[in-house]
């Protein structure tokens, strides 16, 4: 079974905000969240790098550690998911993700902001695929319909990358051996382990 990861390209990324507007127009994500959004460091100053930033899907995700009570899950694909119908939208998961992604639908008096909303990776939720229920709290379930996450189809430079962690750290190995630089993945060591996915072998990196 293939392991879903993502991972951003800051070499590619133009800041054009596609993968943001293809993620809410398909899940019809609620008012105040954004599943996903696009950093940039150092704005305005030569060497800026911009990111698209999202649930990374954590090898050890830190969300389903601290969760009281236990709303978290993996998937088979290694997707992480939450359950609406157990979470109490205590923010416990908000604190402790490292990328920011559980979040409140609304602004209110805490305890009473209602569940957390976090990016599925298009994997819709514990309702049956494709069910209008699974779309009213999760969004649209692509990987049933054999699609990839609509941010990643979107992105028009290709930076953002979705699916097979195996293929995707293939395609940025490539990337950085062609072009000779931009070997540092953000997020990647954090969600997925200490080994980078675009530091090439040593074979290569002889030539």
């Amino acid at each position: 079974m293939a392991r879903m990861k993502f991972v951003c390209d800051t070499e590619r990324c133009i800041e054009c905000n596609g993968c943001v507007t293809a993620c809410k127009n398909e899940n019809e994500v609620p008012w105040g969240v954004n599943r996903r959004r696009v950093v940039t460091l150092n704005d305005g100053v030569p060497g800026e790098k911009s990111i698209s930033v999202a649930c990374m899907h954590c090898s050890d995700a830190p969300c389903m550690a601290v969760c009281p009570v236990q709303c978290f899950y993996r998937t088979e694909e290694g997707v992480v998911l939450h359950d609406k119908d157990v979470c109490i939208g205590c923010g416990y998961c908000s604190y402790a993700c490292p990328f920011g992604a559980p979040q409140f639908p609304s602004q209110g008096t805490f305890g009473v902001r209602g569940k957390m909303d976090k990016c599925t990776f298009c994997a819709g939720g514990p309702e049956a695929n494709g069910s209008e229920a699974e779309f009213e709290k999760y969004g649209r379930n692509r990987l049933a319909e054999g699609k990839l996450p609509a941010c990643a189809e979107m992105c028009s430079t290709k930076a953002l990358l979705a699916g097979d962690g195996d293929v995707v750290a293939d395609i940025f190995r490539t990337r950085v051996v062609h072009r000779g630089k931009g070997a540092e993945v953000w997020g990647w060591g954090t969600a997925y382990g200490s080994q980078q996915a675009g530091n090439p072998p040593a074979t290569e990196v002889k030539r």
